[in-house]
């Protein structure tokens, strides 16, 4: 039975959804070490190049896709495809776009339960102290304790499925109008906390120094590649919540409007985390390390600092959220549409496997820590599996779910069905296709065969 699809109330609900969407941990964390670590503006350079190359033209093909087809990722793709004469099996591409969202999801969904725990243990119990050795005996005391990781998973989940189930308009749309404006409090408010309380200085020359120096090949090819991998283009997000777009919603503007937006939201993270990591001499490439155990650590330090950690750990549930109710509304809507099932129902079921294909990861950290699936297989010998997770998902099925797209909307689609969705001149419409022909596929593919090249 397939249903009507819902839609958006309006243009400010479908870019504020997109933009949380983008938005995760990610954004608040690797983007602006990433740009640090790299050549500073010139990483940016190659960044946005990747943004016009990848990222948007990507983003324009599902908008495209998902408005004409009205349906989840796997049946709009079928449909269009089928529109088009070409093989209703391009529905594969959107079926791999969910498995992979469902797979990430099943362990972001741990990390997120991460940032709750630390929001419950700061405000209770404060902050660790101002030894090393106390805030790193909390960190493990969590990764140590299967149950009070699946617990917090469990409520991490439990609330991307609410607010799911209760639509898109009263559930999706409602959450991403209340968590974005959150999120941008939260990030000034930490942002000026930071700025006023550490080293701007030391922050500006990580950020804004254009050092070419230190930009060579593989460097440009992870600058391209970060804003597809971090924005999440490939999964079929951006094809579901195209199918609640009105006709009368300008496609090519709201793409335009997110990619922007989480650029900018990435680099106010920076000057939320890194002031406080250069003023107490942190490592700015410590990772989940520095995030949980040494930035509280600074914070112990500082006037209202058990605060402003209470806001910062608050800050990346939010995050963390908005991106997996986008994951999650993915497998959702092949229940509703593709099976007829009603949302609230749905909703649980999907987060319900979710769950348990997050204790993998739970027990990656502690029960199964010493557990290598593939130990006998070079470069593996001490993956776990929540390792081989990320892996397979980021480096393989992310990377092919976004190549077969482009390839899709440049070969398979006839051009004037992007031109009549996206409301193109015939010029725009001409370059658009070469990039998805030739562009998007090459940048794609040097970014996911990049770690084996160099």
């Amino acid at each position: 039975m397939t249903r009507t699809p819902e839609l958006w109330s309006g243009r400010a609900g479908f870019i504020l959804a997109t933009i949380g969407s983008a938005v995760g941990l990610g954004s608040v964390w690797k983007f602006p070490y990433e740009v640090g670590s790299n050549g500073g503006t010139a990483f940016v350079f190659f960044y946005l190049i990747g943004l016009a190359a990848v990222v948007v033209p990507l983003m324009f093909a599902e908008f495209a896709i998902g408005r004409r087809g009205r349906g989840d990722a796997a049946s709009s793709i079928a449909a269009v495809a089928k529109a088009a004469g070409s093989a209703r099996a391009w529905a594969l591409v959107g079926v791999l776009g969910i498995v992979t969202g469902f797979l990430i999801l099943s362990f972001y969904s741990v990390i997120g339960g991460w940032t709750i725990a630390y929001v419950v243990e700061t405000a209770v119990e404060g902050l660790a102290g101002t030894s090393a050795a106390s805030a790193q005996e909390r960190f493990d005391a969590l990764l140590a304790s299967p149950l009070e990781m699946a617990a917090f998973h469990g409520v991490f989940m439990a609330a991307a499925a609410a607010i799911v189930a209760r639509g898109v308009g009263g559930g999706i749309e409602a959450a991403s109008k209340l968590l974005m404006p959150v999120l941008a409090a939260l990030l000034l408010g930490l942002a000026v906390y930071s700025v006023v309380e550490g080293d701007l200085r030391a922050t500006l020359r990580f950020l804004f120094s254009f050092d070419l120096e230190r930009v060579n090949a593989a460097v440009a090819i992870e600058a391209l590649g970060l804003g597809f991998f971090s924005i999440g283009v490939g999964l079929g997000v951006m094809i579901t919540y195209a199918a609640y777009a009105g006709i009368d919603v300008n496609l090519r503007q709201i793409a335009l409007i997110s990619a922007s937006a989480d650029t900018v939201i990435s680099f106010l993270a920076g000057f939320a985390v890194f002031p406080i990591v250069f003023a107490h001499g942190l490592d700015p490439a410590g990772g989940a390390g520095l995030v949980f155990v040494t930035l509280p650590l600074a914070f112990a330090d500082l006037p209202l600092g058990r605060v402003a950690a209470v806001a910062f750990f608050a800050l990346l549930f939010v995050a963390a959220l908005a991106s997996a109710i986008s994951m999650l509304e993915l497998a959702v809507a092949v229940m509703i549409r593709r099976f007829g099932w009603r949302r609230g129902p749905a909703s649980a079921m999907i987060a319900a496997a979710c769950f348990v294909a997050g204790l993998a990861t739970v027990l990656s950290f502690n029960a199964w820590a010493e557990w290598h699936p593939l130990a006998s297989w070079p470069g593996l010998a001490t993956a776990t599996v929540f390792d081989l997770l990320d892996g397979l998902t980021s480096n393989i099925m992310l990377p092919l779910s976004g190549f077969a797209l482009s390839i899709l909307a440049g070969w398979a689609l006839p051009a004037r069905f992007l031109g009549e969705e996206l409301r193109m001149s015939a010029l725009g419409l001409w370059i658009l296709r070469v990039i998805l022909r030739f562009v998007a596929p090459a940048g794609i593919a040097a970014a996911a065969l990049a770690p084996l090249l160099f």
